[in-house]
């Protein structure tokens, strides 16, 4: 892939201040992509997410940032509404979905308040995996998404497994992949793809707040055939490689981006 491939595209991202969104974001820069980010910070982290605006506009593209709830119906489109004079003619080549906003509770407990609610349940699931398929269908209805598209949504090996207070976490990483599997059928007449992208053991703001992270980060680096963790950029070279106009047949599918470590038992 030549960065050419992927230059003067516009590549619109949930969750783009910290972890895989901002190192994708990063990453798809360097290639020459326009970079919309959508992020929910406090304003003691507003620093950070200058400094990567900054970055991201050194490569000599644009950068648009927007610090809204993604999983608002209103705030989606109002961001859309300022985005879509701003692309032209042009699609949205790569969206990306990375949003890591969820309960971490137990189903049970002992003390019925110390357990997961319905309402943190549902939160979890919309905010983690609903939200995918809301924004989909409003890039399709503003006909932002088209040949050559590529929807990528982040889940984890949770997906398919247990972890203490994760259940949430899980479930909707489990909803996030099935949503990829319908997308990517109905998005097959717009000639574009979805995949979910499987990153490993990653050391991310998101993993940390995880109870027992500690434990899984140390699981992973001794499973992991190369002996240490994914790292953020590991996942954004993947993503940006997948970006590629030669990748449209890959669809549907859950794609590893884990150095091997999802396959060791």
């Amino acid at each position: 892939m030549t960065k050419e491939s992927l230059s003067g595209k516009w590549a619109l991202i949930l969750g783009a201040s910290s972890g895989f969104g901002a190192a994708t974001s990063l990453e798809l820069a360097r290639h020459g992509m326009h970079i919309i980010g959508v992020h929910l910070d406090r304003r003691a982290a507003m620093a950070g997410v200058e400094e990567l605006v900054k970055n991201i506009r050194a490569a000599g593209v644009q950068a648009h940032f927007f610090n809204v709830n993604a999983a608002d119906a209103i705030k989606r489109q109002e961001v859309l509404d300022q985005v879509t004079p701003k692309l032209g003619s042009s699609t949205i080549t790569v969206f990306m979905h990375s949003l890591a906003f969820g309960t971490l509770k137990p189903y049970l407990a002992s003390n019925p308040k110390d357990q997961l609610t319905k309402d943190q349940m549902e939160m979890t699931i919309d905010v983690m995996a609903n939200s995918l398929v809301y924004w989909t269908q409003d890039l399709v209805a503003r006909k932002l998404i088209g040949k050559g598209s590529r929807v990528f949504a982040m889940t984890s090996s949770g997906g398919t497994r247990v972890w203490l207070n994760y259940g949430a976490v899980s479930a909707a990483k489990a909803a996030l992949e099935s949503h990829i599997r319908q997308l990517s059928m109905e998005l097959a007449p717009y000639e574009a793809s979805a995949n979910c992208i499987r990153a490993g053991v990653t050391d991310t703001p998101a993993l940390r707040k995880i109870p027992g992270s500690d434990h899984m980060i140390e699981f992973a680096k001794v499973r992991n055939p190369h002996h240490r963790l994914t790292t953020t950029e590991d996942v954004a070279q993947a993503i940006a490689l997948m970006a590629n106009s030669g990748a449209g047949w890959i669809t549907g599918n859950v794609i590893g981006a884990d150095g091997g470590e999802d396959i060791v038992g």
